[in-house]
């Protein structure tokens, strides 16, 4: 039996694109710089609906209103809103938002795959580099220590605010075909396929959904609010720092091993000089990385909203923040027990050092007592 075709009435499609521009980004001075240099006012990040005892940033990021920009999607230009928010552990993350109303499911699915097919990783659009070049040059006295090789993360969303000829969100997946949309895929996926993309669904109130996949999520919210939009923005954030941190360990450790195995071959009275050297700028590593993943790992608290909870639970699931998580905290482990055998290699020699000038001492006195005595 073919699936019912339901209308959509007000929708959007949601292109986001995270970046990585700095270690850390100073708030508020980006919010001087960037009233002084557009004219337009910023705010700071809140959850619209969600308590604020409930659900609340752990540091506010800074949200920017760009200027729309022309897009063709599907081969016709369209217009999309332009937001970027900016967070002090040095990630921005863009959205464009495109209008999608007035379609039936067919044609909402195709939007949604055409703005993927027009903004996705796998598209040359200069619309991201453009907004990127803007808000580097705006906010660089913000930053510290801007990203040379920045990494990026893309997400795909599907909202949906008001739509018709579905009994209930619980059983849109039986009523409609949603896995063009979740995989962007043409041909017909297996039956696993299937079940594995359909498998993270949501819903609180009887006619709200939420549906994650690794890459997209389609979101039915008929009250017009933008809680569970941030929640996947900020999973994805802690995601793309984390992912960082773990490149920026992966390039450290062989330096580290070729700096500790220098060090253990030099043959000098100044050695444990070097030793100690070493020593902190490991510590230094260890403190450096371990702020900001305190930072990332605190971007957002869940406590009493209990939908919003699992949602955030989920996406930080589905994205395997955690695993890129523990892999940061095993090459932390690894380099705090390198500055620990240092520091304690450093101690040695010193004791060492300093027998060594209690002998010489000894020695002096010694031959100084048989030349008075000859």
């Amino acid at each position: 039996m073919a699936l019912k075709q339901p209308h959509v009435h007000r929708a959007a499609v949601i292109a986001m694109r995270l970046v990585d521009i700095a270690d850390a980004i100073d708030l508020t001075t980006a919010e001087s710089l960037w009233v002084h240099h557009a004219r337009t006012a910023a705010a700071r990040g809140r959850l619209l609906n969600a308590p604020p005892k409930a659900v609340a940033f752990g540091v506010p990021p800074l949200q920017l209103t760009l200027d729309p920009q022309q897009i063709d999607i599907g081969g016709r230009p369209m217009q999309a809103t332009v937001m970027a928010r900016l967070y002090d552990f040095g990630a921005v993350a863009f959205s464009l938002r495109v209008a999608a109303d007035d379609l039936s499911w067919a044609d909402f699915t195709s939007r949604v795959n055409a703005v993927d097919a027009a903004l996705g990783l796998s598209s040359d659009a200069a619309v991201w580099p453009r907004l990127l070049e803007q808000i580097t040059t705006i906010m660089r006295p913000a930053l510290s220590r801007p990203s040379v090789e920045p990494l990026q993360e893309d997400y795909l969303l599907g909202l949906v605010h008001s739509m018709e000829g579905v009994s209930t969100t619980a059983s849109l997946h039986h009523e409609v075909d949603l896995v063009p949309l979740l995989s962007g895929e043409s041909r017909p996926l297996s039956e696993q396929a299937r079940h594995e993309l359909l498998r993270q669904r949501f819903s609180y109130y009887a006619d709200d959904l939420v549906v994650l996949t690794w890459d997209r999520a389609f979101i039915i919210e008929p009250r017009n609010d933008s809680d569970v939009v941030d929640i996947l923005e900020v999973a994805n954030a802690q995601l793309l720092e984390l992912r960082y941190y773990d490149e920026l360990l992966d390039a450290e450790l062989p330096r580290m091993y070729d700096l500790v195995e220098a060090t253990l071959h030099v043959a000098s009275p100044f050695a444990a000089r070097r030793y100690a050297d070493l020593a902190r700028h490991l510590y230094t590593l260890v403190a450096e990385v371990t702020e900001i993943t305190e930072k990332v790992d605190n971007a957002l608290q869940v406590t009493e909203d209990v939908y919003l909870a699992r949602v955030y639970a989920s996406a930080l699931d589905l994205f395997r923040v955690s695993h890129v998580s523990k892999a940061v905290d095993r090459k932390l482990a690894i380099i705090r027990d390198s500055y620990a055998a240092l520091y304690e290699e450093a101690s040695s020699k010193r004791g060492e050092l300093l027998e060594l000038a209690i002998i010489l001492l000894i020695v002096v006195e010694i031959v100084i007592a048989v030349m008075r005595h000859v």
